[in-house]
């Protein structure tokens, strides 16, 4: 074995080393997911009882329906805001543009139990209690910097001559903006959507700050089921072994689409 082929194998194990440190847990789950007993460690048969579980308590229904309809809404308006904002600053002159960019990053830099302690007192500040307005308002405030760090790229690497050209042969700033624009950096907004949803399903510390009352998500059902201590918590968190699983699947399956969509739209260009 020469010494180029010695070294692209180190690099190779490196990084699968890197990847079974990173699965490793969720491929854990997943396996066990499809155990019969609750507990990690024992084997008992092959089972889908913990998916029964997920898909017949109402009231985890009610709580996954919960979390992925406020991802959804959060992601949405974040990637709006978001990518009027980086189309904002990129147009801007450069002193504006820097102050904005620093604002923009200041809920990524930050601590997040700062940012939720803020956004708490700031609600009560204004007179608002606790609800799923502030809920809201606090998962797009978590979510919209990540949407400006990933549109603001693209808008760096397009043809800004072309939204120029667009205006010199008599198109409107809006219709050059829809029609030339926005198409180019498409990639980017869509990464920003998906991380948005990602950061608002994982996000336990402000949704505590600012969730109304009764209100549950993934990450607070599972906190309180896990704090309970008591003989149910066994049974209900190794329900959320099967739900672990099918959202690991989901996510993998839309990164791999993404992928071999996007490298089909390079072939097709070159």
């Amino acid at each position: 074995m020469n010494k180029k082929t010695l070294i692209g194998c180190l690099k190779a194990g490196f990084v699968g080393l890197i990847l079974l440190l990173l699965y490793a847990p969720i491929l854990l789950l997943a396996v066990y997911s499809f155990n019969e007993t609750d507990i990690i460690g024992t084997w008992g048969s092959f089972s889908f009882t913990h998916y029964q579980k997920l898909f017949g308590d109402p009231v985890i229904l009610g709580m996954i329906g919960n979390t992925l309809l406020l991802a959804l809404l959060a992601a949405t308006l974040s990637t709006v805001l978001g990518t009027l904002g980086a189309l904002g600053m990129f147009y801007s002159k450069k002193r504006v543009k820097a102050v904005m960019h620093g604002a923009s990053q200041i809920p990524v830099i930050n601590a997040e139990i700062v940012t939720a302690l803020s956004l708490a007192i700031a609600f009560v500040a204004v007179g608002l209690g606790k609800s799923y307005f502030t809920l809201l308002i606090g998962h797009m405030v978590i979510c919209t910097p990540f949407v400006v760090l990933s549109v603001m790229p693209k808008l760096k690497q397009m043809d800004n001559s072309l939204y120029e050209a667009a205006l010199d042969l008599g198109a409107s700033p809006a219709k050059a903006l829809f029609k030339v624009v926005l198409p180019q950096i498409v990639p980017g907004i869509i990464s920003g959507f998906m991380l948005a949803i990602t950061l608002s399903l994982d996000d336990y510390i402000v949704t505590v700050y600012t969730r109304p009352s009764g209100f549950e998500t993934i990450s607070t059902y599972v906190f309180n089921a896990t704090m309970r201590g008591n003989a149910h918590t066994a049974e209900t968190l190794s329900s959320f072994w099967a739900l672990t699983t099918i959202l690991f699947l989901v996510i993998v399956t839309v990164v791999v689409v993404f992928n071999l969509t996007g490298r089909r739209k390079k072939e097709v260009t070159k």
